[in-house]
């Protein structure tokens, strides 16, 4: 691995996808299509999260350590990745725009991607990084933990609370949830 300059973007939403998919035993190659990524991108976001400590040490397994994580969102993530919203534009919805929380705080002010693909206008938010459109328009549970995310760094107080909220039913409660096989 290079030297380690700090964590990029795309780490955390490689991390997010997968939280989102715990089950699927992933190839690095799969990684990097499902999140438009280059291998050697996915490689290297591997090796930056294990040394973040956000990632299991094991270059076997890919367990993320979820309160780990956790942290680095709430208290991390809105000043390393901050966003200020931009010009009105048409794009995909995220943010409080976006479900989960759309269903709470309704679709205006809308905040979106930019991008021909979204039908929403709104005022823009730049992506995590540039193909998370495309990655979470073919993941559902990727996009809600990416929008998630972006209320986070949107930081409006009520959505962050509940942003906070859902994340953490997310990424802690359901791994405590005792799973039954017949």
């Amino acid at each position: 691995m290079r030297k380690f300059n700090g964590l990029r973007p795309q780490d955390v939403a490689l991390l997010l996808k997968l939280v989102a998919h715990p089950d699927q035993a992933w190839l690095g190659k799969e990684l990097a299509q499902a999140l438009y990524l280059s291998a050697s991108e996915v490689s290297e976001a591997l090796a930056r999260c294990r040394f973040s400590r956000l990632l299991a040490a094991d270059p076997h397994a890919l367990l993320v350590q979820r309160h780990s994580l956790l942290d680095f969102l709430f208290f991390g993530l809105p000043y390393v990745f901050a966003v200020q919203p931009g010009a009105p534009a048409r794009g995909f919805a995220t943010g409080a725009s976006a479900p989960p929380l759309v269903q709470t705080f309704g679709p205006e002010p809308a905040y979106v991607w930019p991008g021909a693909v979204g039908s929403q206008w709104g005022v823009v938010v730049e992506p995590l990084y540039p193909q998370a459109p495309a990655a979470a328009q073919q993941d559902s549970e990727l996009y809600s933990l990416l929008a998630l995310t972006d209320a986070l760094r949107l930081g409006r107080p009520r959505e962050v609370k509940l942003a906070r909220q859902l994340l953490e039913q997310q990424l802690i409660a359901s791994t405590l949830v005792p799973t039954s096989h017949a």
